[in-house]
């Protein structure tokens, strides 16, 4: 630990003066635990690709590396841009934690996030997340996210009470920020992770300056993001309430045809409208099954390209 540095990664996207102040209360905040300043590293990507004239003033901080990717990634890509421009000077043993710039990600929170990293030196694979516990929103904002995570389950089994507030050890940064979700979602593809998670109890804080530049088309986007490094569960899910529609309407049709050919009992006219839709729902199920075992079947891929030249990593 005595040599082991720490990496505070923000996605900036024209919040410089609330950049400001969140690195102001962090460095209090770590002053506070002893952290010696030239052990701590401060990476600030500026998402709006060099269009934010406000972001030179980042160039002249001490302990800040600014990083500029050459177009609009989202901050959630934004991140992982980050992470992956940096990961030659990042140790194993060095400690990582994205968070916002706006102050959302509260600073004070940080060192919750660093006390089960720091109480397990010898273990480079655990990831400690932020629980949100409480929102500053709106109500109509309330009401969507609880409309969004309510799907999120039904869909991946998955309870969505995390962001972009997390901490890890620069093993996971240097590897597993590798896989092929991360450049879809940064949140969920941590969730996905076949890793040890701790989850941090966090109240979401109030954003210091400006407005936010989320609207309901980029939260819907960022919706769907989330949901496809959980393809696979999605995919399962579907596949099995298709299936059972299919054998369901196969099943009707059977038994009407049977009370037809066989018995003499009576059969309303609206049954044959009736058959006829259900045998059109099974083919739709069998399209659909078709589709997602596709889906199913690509998902498990995972991109080679690197791997075979012996991996992103040089020890």
């Amino acid at each position: 630990m005595e040599t082991a540095r720490l990496w505070l990664l923000c996605p900036l996207y024209e919040d410089v003066d609330s950049f400001l102040v969140v690195k102001a209360r962090l460095l209090k905040v770590l002053a506070g635990l002893s952290w010696d300043i030239s052990r701590i590293r401060f990476v600030v990507v500026d998402d709006s690709a060099g269009f934010d004239p406000e972001v030179e003033r980042l160039r002249h901080e001490p302990n800040t590396e600014v990083l500029c990717p050459p177009f609009n990634l989202g901050h959630q890509r934004a991140i992982v841009f980050g992470l992956r421009s940096v990961r030659e000077q990042i140790a194993d043993p060095d400690i990582i934690v994205t968070l916002d710039s706006d102050g959302e990600d509260q600073p004070e929170d940080v060192p919750r996030l660093l006390a089960p990293i720091q109480a397990s030196p010898s273990d480079l694979k655990l990831v400690v997340l932020a629980r949100r516990t409480r929102r500053h929103e709106s109500l109509q904002f309330k009401v969507l996210y609880g409309l969004f995570k309510l799907m999120f389950i039904a869909l991946t089994g998955t309870v969505v009470r995390t962001g972009n507030f997390a901490a890890y050890r620069g093993w996971t940064a240097r590897r597993a920020l590798f896989h092929p979700h991360f450049d879809l979602c940064y949140s969920s593809s941590l969730l996905g992770l076949n890793r040890p998670l701790l989850f941090v109890p966090c109240e979401r804080g109030s954003r210091i300056a400006g407005q936010s530049h989320m609207n309901f088309l980029k939260l819907l986007m960022h919706g769907f993001r989330m949901l496809m490094p959980f393809i696979d569960r999605v995919a399962i899910r579907a596949m099995i309430v298709f299936s059972a529609v299919l054998a369901a309407g196969l099943a009707f049709a059977v038994a009407v045809i049977g009370l037809r050919l066989f018995t003499k009992i009576p059969i309303p006219g609206w049954t044959t409208y009736g058959l006829l839709m259900v045998l059109l729902l099974s083919f739709v199920a069998i399209g659909n099954f078709i589709i997602l075992f596709a889906l199913f079947s690509q998902s498990q891929g995972v991109g080679l390209a690197f791997l075979d030249r012996g991996g992103p990593v040089r020890d």
